[in-house]
């Protein structure tokens, strides 16, 4: 009996959670994350104010999966626009396709986009698994980036980047998983050098950086009137990366 009445409250509560993170999305949508209110959504759902809390305990808490939902989707979306190139697909191929993911993804839903790369919410600090969500989106870039040969241009961030791999064994197995290395062994220990892993890294890094500057910048609105496309100038920035790394 207990068993068949659990169901039912279970997907009662999880119906709830996603119509509150869907009214809360619709207030990041119209007014940005200052426009979350947790008072408003529990009249629009029909609870108390305490009610509410039984659902998210904090609008922090809110935040936290609107973040992470956003992040899961937009490492599928990164993926899924590679995932129809053959797997012998030049490493160029494979970051312009990537970037194009990423972009498509943003535009679509600008909103969520801004609220994982925009502007910090004042307050508010991301629970630590966040970062895993974040590392979701990159990962594919290493696989891309896995085998480059880096010009001067890039020499100093390969660097450093490979400093931070020798540096943090945790990044290090990272980057190893996502080359295609062993689950949960550091960079080394899975057949990959340092500087190998550093190289993958530098690619990864500067292909966020560059993803983000362009993106950002275009669902902001920033390039309103400015006469050109927000999809040639990423192009132009991704065939530059692919260059500096000697993509092929």
């Amino acid at each position: 009996m207990a068993g068949s009445q659990q169901g039912p409250r279970a997907r009662y509560r999880e119906q709830t959670r996603a119509e509150i993170k869907d009214i809360a999305l619709r207030q990041v949508a119209e007014g940005g994350t200052a426009a979350v209110a947790l008072t408003r959504i529990a009249k629009e759902v029909g609870l108390s104010g305490p009610a509410l809390y039984r659902y998210f305990d904090s609008r922090d808490a809110l935040l936290s999966d609107l973040i992470r939902d956003a992040y899961a989707d937009l490492a599928t979306a990164v993926t899924a626009a590679a995932g129809d190139l053959p797997s012998d697909a030049p490493a160029r191929e494979r970051v312009r396709a990537l970037a194009a993911g990423c972009r498509g993804w943003a535009v679509a839903q600008p909103h969520r986009y801004l609220l994982i790369q925009g502007t910090p919410v004042p307050g508010y600090s991301a629970p630590p698994d966040t970062l895993e969500s974040a590392r979701a989106v990159l990962a594919p870039f290493l696989g891309a980036f896995h085998g480059a040969r880096p010009g001067p241009a890039v020499r100093p961030v390969v660097a450093q980047t490979t400093a931070w791999v020798r540096a943090d064994p945790e990044v290090a197995g990272w980057v190893a998983r996502s080359t295609g290395g062993a689950d949960g062994e550091p960079a080394t220990s899975a057949g990959m050098d340092e500087e190998a892993a550093g190289v993958a890294l530098a690619g990864a890094v500067l292909a966020w950086s560059h993803l983000h500057g362009a993106v950002g910048l275009e669902v902001s609105g920033q390039f309103d009137g400015m006469g050109h496309d927000g999809g040639t100038l990423l192009t132009a920035q991704v065939e530059s990366l692919a260059d500096a790394f000697g993509l092929d």
